[in-house]
């Protein structure tokens, strides 16, 4: 298995050139099968991992989150980066000690949102928002530096869809020490192209976390480098388990049309086990 600082470097050659998919498993066994699949890098899901664990969105302690972040490193060969939500502070010193924490657990890549989860007053000013950004930075350097720091601009996904905004606040974040820019929520060519072109040279994240007709390659030609799909599979998941689930409850079967088959889940599991424990 490669080393903490190997995957960590590779991560950094990811964002170098080029354009690469980062899915967001939700525990070990959707990990390994999507490194199975050839994915050079995973992403945690905040919001999968929290309803796996009967919690909503946001609702996970950081402790238990943390543990989560050293079960997918400690599972996987590729790098792994974590959607550490908002650090799990308000303030700046209590994100750079969040942030010290998440390093230590060996994931190559850390997010960190501009929202406060306060409906009346969705995101933190510009202020403490860079404020918090530069805690974080100032953490990662302190622990050598080599961990990727993504910016977030939460503005499409709190009510407040100003692509200006979104964009004063990402440069903000790049000039704080953010190496990768990050705005969920947006959709369209132009504000994609907008916001890639604004980042530049700091590479983009794109989530598209809904069916789209559009392409790797599409995303690509507008100059996204990483795409991403937060809790999008955890409920893709999620939505064959209720479509069976709602129909058993009505007492007819016809949910379970789409399993997939035990042998070859079993057989799966079977032999990735054999290859890590021969490791």
């Amino acid at each position: 298995m490669p080393t903490v600082a190997e995957k960590r470097r590779t991560f950094r050659e990811l964002h170098a050139s080029g354009c690469f998919v980062l899915p967001n498993p939700w525990d070990i066994g959707s990990a390994r099968y999507l490194q199975h699949l050839g994915f050079k890098a995973l992403a945690s899901s905040s919001a999968g991992f929290a309803f796996a664990q009967g919690r909503p969105d946001g609702a996970v302690a950081r402790e238990t989150m943390l543990a989560h972040f050293r079960e997918l490193v400690d599972a996987t060969d590729v790098p792994i980066n974590a959607d550490f939500e908002t650090g799990f502070a308000a303030d700046a010193a209590g994100v750079g000690e969040s942030v010290r924490l998440c390093v230590a657990t060996g994931v190559a890549g850390l997010s960190i949102e501009d929202s406060t989860g306060d409906k009346a007053n969705p995101l933190f000013s510009v202020e403490d928002a860079v404020a918090r950004m530069r805690a974080a930075r100032t953490a990662i350097d302190a622990a050598g530096g080599d961990t990727l720091l993504i910016g977030r601009a939460e503005c499409f996904l709190v009510g407040r869809p100003d692509l200006d905004e979104t964009i004063r606040r990402l440069k903000a974040y790049a000039e704080a020490g953010a190496d990768c820019l990050y705005s969920p929520g947006i959709r369209t060519a132009e504000q994609i192209e907008a916001v890639v072109k604004a980042a530049a040279p700091k590479p983009v994240n794109l989530l598209v976390g809904y069916a789209s007709e559009l392409t790797v390659a599409d995303y690509a030609a507008m100059g996204v480098r990483r795409i991403s799909i937060g809790g999008a599979m955890a409920r893709s998941a999620w939505g064959g388990f209720i479509r069976a689930a709602r129909q058993l409850a009505d007492g007819r079967f016809g949910g379970l049309a789409d399993a997939a088959p035990h042998a070859e889940l079993s057989t799966f599991f079977r032999e990735d086990l054999a290859q890590r424990t021969s490791k």
